[in-house]
């Protein structure tokens, strides 16, 4: 087969293409023919922080594809299963970013009649956004439809992956989402993904708009740039709120290696009246249960339509060929917006 490796850190050019065996499934392991693999900035940030384990790494944690092959344990009815991949190279050298890749089987979900280019694009931003909108102590540990009927949410990022999958999921859940963007083309992308409200924080107060909407605050903030926004989280949140950060320095999230280390300084009196929470999400180390129900319930949206990809779900998507990841991951560094696929088939 051929795949993307790496076998020492550095930029994008480190990644090559090889011919590798295909692996084989061990027990409760299944073999995936890739159709797509989605590239997050935990790719990069792995790929920089240092060399691979291993000794190589092939990167890509989300795909999507077809079960080829089952290991020992696994039902051989997966067999031909259409299928969504998550965490595939966590703690593993076979990522997605391949022509086959062996996962364990609960790592393979069902993806029913939705586009490979869905499959790809739900891992790492859908299960951190579910983490974000079900840590606080307001909210739902659970997600479906009507589950967050009385909440509001407020995405500070909308445009980016992770905002987008929280807009999408929080609206699936018929919360009323307030977007926060930096321009007019990315409001448009956050109102194409379903922000009932979009505030453009250049050139409004946000604070002053998301009150006018939310006159006792917001139950969750799903926060990209904690440092940048804390005062205003802070004066947004309703008694019981939480704030969920899941990155440090406005980029998109992903977690993973890498990375800076940003701080953020919080008034202690302000958030002890209304026993606020700040609750820090990194998917890779959530809670099993957490992440467990992240699964079903992502799943769950797909099966129900509440998910899509593309420029009208506010979600560009810029397509690579396997030859070309080193570009795809190139494009996720430089903060493209939208959702960068690389397709594994010529």
């Amino acid at each position: 087969m051929r795949a993307i490796v790496y076998e020492t850190n550095g930029d994008a050019s480190v990644l090559r293409l090889v011919d590798r065996p295909v692996p084989e499934p061990g027990p409760g392991e299944v073999l995936v023919r890739v159709a797509v693999s989605g590239v997050n900035p935990t790719d990069w940030k792995a790929r920089r922080a240092a060399p691979p384990p291993a000794g190589w790494q092939t990167p890509g944690q989300d795909g999507a594809g077809v079960v080829e092959a089952v290991g020992a344990g696994v039902d051989r009815n997966l067999i031909g299963e259409r299928v969504w991949l998550w965490e595939a190279a966590w703690q593993r050298p076979w990522g997605t970013a391949a022509e086959y890749a062996v996962v364990p089987v609960r790592q393979a979900v069902p993806l029913g009649d939705a586009s490979f280019d869905v499959g790809a694009a739900l891992g790492i931003p859908f299960l951190t956004a579910h983490r974000c909108l079900t840590a606080g102590e307001m909210m739902p540990g659970k997600l479906h439809p009507g589950a967050l009927a009385d909440h509001t949410v407020l995405v500070q990022g909308g445009a980016g992956a992770v905002g987008n999958a929280a807009i999408q999921l929080a609206r699936w859940a018929d919360a009323t989402v307030v977007a926060t963007v930096s321009s007019a083309e990315k409001a448009n992308l956050a109102a194409a993904a379903g922000a009932s409200f979009v505030v453009n924080y250049r050139e409004q107060d946000v604070v002053e708009e998301v009150r006018k909407i939310a006159p006792d605050g917001v139950h969750t903030i799903v926060e990209v740039s904690a440092a940048r926004n804390a005062a205003a989280d802070v004066q947004l949140l309703r008694p019981g709120g939480a704030v969920c950060v899941y990155a440090d320095d406005g980029g998109d999230g992903g977690g993973g290696g890498g990375g800076g280390g940003g701080e953020v300084t919080l008034p202690i009196r302000p958030l002890m009246a209304p026993n606020a929470r700040w609750q820090f999400v990194l998917v890779y180390t959530a809670p099993a249960v957490a992440k467990a129900q992240a699964v079903a319930d992502v799943a769950a949206a797909v099966a129900q339509g509440g998910v899509r990809v593309g420029e009208a779900a506010g979600l560009p998507l810029h397509h690579h060929s396997l030859a070309a990841t080193a570009a795809a991951h190139q494009a996720v560094e430089n903060s493209v917006v939208g959702k960068v696929l690389v397709t594994t088939t010529e």
